[in-house]
């Protein structure tokens, strides 16, 4: 079942999601409950910085700038900071197909004030976004080194 503001194109796009040579299965998108009770699990009051990978469906880098409009709109009550949006270039190290179209890294004051945030109905009101937007996403927790 899609949103009812899925594209067309992105709905036959994600009905058939295609792994790459090296994947066996579709890549994960948006993080599941086990997902976040894990992330929860270490050090839930703790500033976290999380790193986002993103390789876009064709077409997808305009929606995706719709859900980082709609991001920045709803997350800063949750105390989240853009530090980073960029598009990816030509890699110059890199196996191939291991390069990204779009890095994102955002500072929440707490891994609790992220898990909060994703679970807000007017931030899910504009996640579908994110999801049409994505073909594959590295969303990785990182805290600062000593």
């Amino acid at each position: 079942m899609f949103h009812p503001e899925t594209p067309p194109g992105a709905r036959a796009h994600l009905a058939h999601r295609t792994p790459r040579p090296w994947q066996s299965a579709a890549m994960a998108i948006d993080p599941t409950g086990a997902d976040m009770k894990a992330f929860l699990g270490a050090a839930p009051d703790e500033p976290v910085t999380m790193l986002n990978l993103l390789r876009f469906v064709e077409g997808g880098r305009a929606r995706y700038d719709e859900y980082i409009a709609h991001f920045r709109r709803t997350s800063e009550r949750f105390g989240a900071q853009v530090v980073y949006y960029g598009y990816g270039g030509a890699p110059v190290v890199a196996e191939q197909g291991q390069d990204w179209d779009a890095v994102l890294l955002v500072h929440y004051p707490s891994r609790r004030a992220f898990s909060d945030m994703v679970r807000d109905p007017e931030y899910q009101q504009g996640t579908h976004l994110r999801t049409e937007a994505l073909v594959e996403a590295v969303l990785q927790p990182t805290t600062p080194a000593p």
